[in-house]
C-alpha cells in the first residue's frame, strides 16, 4: 500500500512538473490592434486558427484605438517600458518608428519566408522604408465610391449617372440635395483624409513625392483638389460640416441612409453593407485627371526590445496572417484587399466575390494603385492636416493660402527630423 502510495506521488509529481515546463514554455506576444465589430471578430478567428495550429504560443490581443490612438500610445509606452511586441502600424506612420529604430528589421525573416514571393508587389512594397522591411501588411485597402441606389433613384439618378469626375460628383450631389434636402438628405459625405488623398492622386498630385519626398501640398494640382472638396462643403453645401469636425460623421450619415454618396475606405464594405443591404453600390475611384488611388491600411510590424524568442513567434504570426487561408477570411469579412495572390482561389473568397456586389472594386484598381510616403514627417503633416482641413471646408480661410502655408511649415518640419 505504501509502496503504491510512493508511485502515485512521484507519478504526481512527474505530471506537476511537466506541466510546469509545460506552462514556462509557452510564449506570450502583446499585440496591439485597431480593429471592433465585425474586423474584430474575424481578427480573433485568424488568432484562434493561429494558436491552434501553435499551442506554444498565445497572442495577447488588445484593440487599442484607431492608429492615431495607436501612435500615441505608442510614444507614450516606450519610454514607460510597456510597449507592446507587435503593433498594428498604418502605413505612412511607422517610418517615424522605423528610424528611430523602436521596429524592428524584418529583412531576414521575410526573404527567408516563402511568403515573400505569394504577396502582390503593392504588399511588398508598402513595408518597406529606406531599403529595409519594417511591416508586413495585413489589412490594406483602397478608397471607392460608395452610393446608396435607394437615395439615387429618390433623386431621379439612374445607375447609369456618370461619377468619374469632380464635375460629375459636383452635379449628383446637387441633384441629391435639392430633390431631398427637405428630408434632410445631402448629396455627398465630406471627404475623410484618405478620401481626400484619393482625390488629390486622382488630380495628378500627391501630399508628398512617395518616391522623391518632396513636399507637394501647395503644388497646383493639390490646391485645386481642396479647392474642390472644400467647396461641397462652404460653396455648394452639398456635404454637411458635421463630417468636417469630425470625420465619422459622415460616414455614420451614410450609413444611416442620409447621405447619397460617400468616398470612403474598402475596409468599410462590410459595414456598408450590414446598413444598406441591396441598396449599397460599390463603384472605383473617379478619375479626374488621372486613374490613381493610393494604398492605405495597415500592417503588422515587430517591437525591437521584445526577445529574441517572442519576435521569432511574432513574425511566425504575421506570416500566418498573410497567409492565403487567413487573407481570404479576412477579405470576405471585412472587405480589405487581398495581399496574397492565392487568395481569390480560396473559397471563402471565391464566394465572397461571387456573393457580393462590390467587394472586389478595390482588386481593379490595384494596377493604378500607389503606395504613400513614409518618411517621420508624414505623421507631423497627417496629424496636422485636420485642422488645415477644418478651415478651407468651413470657409474659414483661402485654400492656396492655407496651403502655401502649410507646405512651408511641413518642409521645416522634415528638415528639423533629420537632425
Amino acid at each position: 500500500m505504501i509502496a503504491n502510495k510512493y508511485k502515485i506521488s512521484v507519478a504526481a509529481l512527474v505530471a506537476l512538473l511537466g506541466s510546469t515546463v509545460l506552462a514556462s514554455a509557452e510564449i506570450k506576444v502583446e499585440f496591439w490592434h485597431s480593429f471592433g465589430g465585425v474586423a474584430g471578430a474575424a481578427l480573433d478567428q485568424i488568432i484562434d486558427n493561429f494558436e491552434a495550429e501553435n499551442p506554444d504560443i498565445t497572442i495577447e490581443a488588445q484593440e487599442i484605438g484607431n492608429y492615431n490612438d495607436i501612435v500615441t500610445k505608442l510614444q507614450a509606452a516606450i519610454p514607460a517600458r510597456r510597449a507592446p511586441d507587435a503593433v498594428i502600424m498604418e502605413v505612412t506612420r511607422y517610418g517615424l518608428f522605423a528610424d528611430r529604430d523602436v521596429l524592428l528589421d524584418l529583412t531576414d525573416y521575410v526573404e527567408a519566408d516563402p511568403l515573400k514571393d505569394d504577396l502582390y508587389n503593392f504588399a511588398r512594397e508598402v513595408g518597406v522604408f529606406e531599403g529595409k522591411n519594417y511591416i508586413v501588411p495585413f489589412n490594406s485597402s483602397t478608397p471607392v465610391l460608395y452610393y446608396n441606389k435607394a437615395i439615387f433613384e429618390q433623386a431621379g439618378l439612374g445607375t447609369h449617372t456618370p461619377l468619374k469626375t469632380y464635375d460629375d460628383l459636383l452635379a449628383a450631389s446637387k441633384q441629391i440635395t435639392e430633390k431631398l434636402g427637405d428630408d434632410g438628405i445631402t448629396g455627398i459625405a465630406a471627404p475623410g483624409q484618405f478620401a481626400r488623398w484619393g482625390l488629390i492622386m486622382d488630380n495628378d498630385s500627391d501630399l508628398i513625392d512617395s518616391v522623391s519626398g518632396e513636399i507637394l501640398l501647395d503644388a497646383p494640382n493639390t490646391i485645386e483638389a481642396y479647392e474642390f472638396m472644400a467647396s461641397l462643403v462652404h460653396e455648394h453645401k452639398v456635404a454637411s460640416p458635421d463630417g468636417v469636425t469630425k470625420e465619422n460623421n459622415g460616414r455614420d450619415a451614410f450609413l444611416a441612409g442620409k447621405v447619397g454618396m460617400m468616398i470612403n475606405s474598402t475596409g468599410n464594405y462590410g459595414r456598408s453593407t450590414s446598413a444598406l443591404g441591396d441598396d449599397l453600390v460599390v463603384l472605383p475611384m473617379p478619375c479626374n485627371k488621372v486613374c490613381a488611388v493610393p494604398i492605405g491600411g495597415a500592417g503588422i510590424g515587430i517591437l525591437s526590445t521584445s526577445e529574441k524568442e517572442v519576435q521569432d513567434a511574432a513574425y511566425k504570426f504575421v506570416s500566418f496572417a498573410a497567409s492565403p487561408e487567413s487573407n481570404a477570411l479576412w477579405f470576405s469579412e471585412t472587405g480589405y484587399m487581398p495581399i496574397n495572390k492565392y487568395t481569390p482561389e480560396q473559397p471563402l473568397a471565391a464566394a465572397a466575390l461571387a456573393e457580393k456586389p462590390g467587394i472586389g472594386v478595390a482588386i481593379g484598381q490595384l494596377d493604378f494603385a500607389r503606395g504613400r510616403p513614409r518618411p517621420p514627417v508624414v505623421t507631423w503633416m497627417r496629424a496636422s492636416e485636420y485642422d488645415m482641413w477644418q478651415a478651407m471646408a468651413l470657409g474659414q480661410r483661402d485654400v492656396s493660402e492655407v496651403l502655401t502655408e502649410f507646405a512651408e511649415r511641413t518642409r521645416a518640419e522634415a528638415e528639423r527630423l533629420k537632425r
